[in-house]
């Protein structure tokens, strides 16, 4: 969802065009959304920082007229899944007990393999993978990371200090691994092979600095590959004073 501050520049850049001062010019804007779907994100922000970056709290909204569409189109063949759309977004829905959901036994791997987990935080995110890790069978495999500052002449960060940082875009600094485990692509290596931001791969065999790995998806489906440590870097550095470069 748009801030309200993005609609405010829209507004004084109609009025500034058109000469009209008048919200948005006098020109007639349609928007849509749903204030049940995702609010304004504000990196680190709280509770009522977010809340104010809302279309609602802008100036704007009380002359806003509130149209209402109350048949879902595109569910309309299923209005039991019209109707849990609704109670999700209301938080009506019951909730289910427990970490884990048990996957039918229908459903094959070659459907399983182009699907994956989705989480909205991190740490549940490490949270799933080291439980899914703990279910293979093998010897695990535990790869750390070489974490340095850029420009740091004075080493003024230690690397125990660098190792804790675990940073979206980044990869943690312990990585367990097994044989068989899918792993994925967080950069683009050689697009043309198939090794993209985003492809998933099954780890076939380990060496100290190479993981041996098979393309599970797409057109290079089955091609043996072999992943050397690479350099990563944050493309945002305001997180912290000093750009992190993780191998």
């Amino acid at each position: 969802m748009a801030k309200r501050q993005a609609i405010k520049a829209v507004d004084r850049t109609l009025q500034y065009i058109t000469g009209v001062n008048l919200p948005f010019g006098g020109k007639v804007m349609v928007m849509g959304g749903d204030f049940r779907q995702v609010l304004p994100v504000i990196k680190r922000g709280t509770r009522a920082q977010i809340v104010d970056a809302s279309l609602r709290k802008s100036p704007l909204w009380s002359l806003t007229r509130v149209m209402r569409l109350t048949i879902n189109m595109r569910a309309l063949t299923d209005p039991w899944f019209s109707d849990f759309l609704l109670r999700v977004g209301d938080g009506t829905e019951e909730t289910i007990e427990g970490s884990f959901i048990r996957i039918p036994d229908d459903m094959t791997i070659d459907y399983i393999i182009s699907r994956a987990i989705l989480s909205t935080k991190n740490e549940n995110v490490d949270e799933i993978n080291d439980q899914m890790i703990d279910m293979f069978q093998g010897e695990e495999k535990i790869y750390y990371s070489f974490d340095e500052v850029e420009d740091d002449h004075n080493n003024l960060y230690t690397v125990d200090f660098l190792n804790s940082l675990n940073v979206s875009g980044l990869p943690p600094h312990k990585l367990r691994l097994k044989v068989g485990c899918p792993i994925i692509l967080l950069r683009n290596i050689d697009p043309s092979h198939g090794l993209c931001n985003g492809t998933r791969l099954i780890c076939k065999g380990f060496q100290r600095n190479v993981i041996d790995a098979e393309i599970a998806v797409g057109q290079h489906t089955g091609k043996r590959v072999f992943l050397p440590r690479i350099p990563l870097s944050l493309s945002e550095e305001d997180m912290f004073p000093f750009k992190l470069k993780r191998k």
